[in-house]
């Protein structure tokens, strides 16, 4: 029996960096999972918290579409 795995990527920002390294992690980590197989990736939608890069969600899946396949 096969376990299907996903992934929730907030696109946090690290400590120290902005919201262009929290995006660019973001596209690192959905190559990544691709890579090991995962099912399906998923991209949380967050308004005005300090913290979180994902507010525009239709423009973090485009360029998550383009650095991977599925």
């Amino acid at each position: 029996m096969a376990v299907t795995l996903s992934v929730l990527d907030l696109a946090p920002i690290p400590d120290g960096g902005d919201a262009g390294t929290a995006l660019r992690n973001s596209l690192d980590l959905a190559r990544r999972v691709e890579q090991l197989g995962y099912h399906r990736y998923w991209v949380a939608e967050h308004h005005n918290m300090p913290g979180v890069a994902s507010a525009a969600t239709a423009v973090l899946v485009a360029h998550l579409a383009q650095v991977t396949t599925g």
